[in-house]
């Protein structure tokens, strides 16, 4: 078992979208009670990388992670983590410099860090025919790593942005990252992603 090939794995170039993992301000602004590290860094490379997907025709998804106000389906994560991304609260929204444009696609009440559990997303893939899903956001070690998991065994073919996905600490984003290469993903930055799928990256 090693690091798939990308040019193997990735079997119709066109069949692509990009998946934007939970980019909310809970989790990305200083502020919040779960900022991610380099969060806010990352922001500008899924813009411009979002911009080009849209110029080249492919789907741009977004997940946002929901819990209602009192916190019935919160579960267990109330034992790891402090309430978050709670409905009707700016919290759970998407960060204003990645506001989704009309013919953007959002994944609402997202209650697991999995973006395929009890959501639409997979019906929403098969029904625009998507078969590989480039995938950026956070956090890369919880809701990106989970949902990159669920994809494969859906047999979606991911292609991790490495330099688009940021996680909790450097150890674990190196971790989480490696753990998705190894069968999961093919892990890359947006250039090479760039010229790989044919996108209008700006040089």
């Amino acid at each position: 078992m090693t690091t798939p090939d990308v040019n193997k794995l990735i079997v119709d170039q066109d069949a692509t979208a990009l998946l934007i993992v939970d980019m909310q301000n809970d989790f990305v602004l200083p502020s919040a009670p779960l900022s991610t590290p380099g969060a806010m860094k990352i922001i500008p490379t899924i813009a411009g990388f979002a911009d080009a997907c849209r110029e080249r025709g492919f789907p741009v998804i977004y997940t946002r992670e929901m819990h209602r106000p009192g916190l019935e389906d919160f579960g267990i994560e109330g034992h790891f983590e402090p309430p978050h991304c709670l409905e009707g609260t700016e919290g759970a929204e998407i960060v204003a410099e990645l506001e989704p444009q009309t013919n953007d696609f959002v994944i609402r009440a997202k209650r697991r860090y999995d973006a395929f559990l009890g959501t639409d997303l997979d019906v929403l893939l098969r029904g625009l025919k998507v078969q590989n899903l480039l995938v950026a956001g956070v956090c890369t070690d919880i809701c990106v790593i989970n949902s990159v998991f669920s994809a494969r065994n859906l047999d979606y073919r991911c292609y991790v942005l490495s330099d688009a996905v940021d996680a909790t600490s450097p150890e674990r984003q190196d971790a989480a990252l490696l753990c998705m290469s190894h069968v999961f993903a093919y892990v890359g930055d947006t250039r090479h992603a760039a010229d790989h799928f044919g996108l209008p990256l700006p040089r």
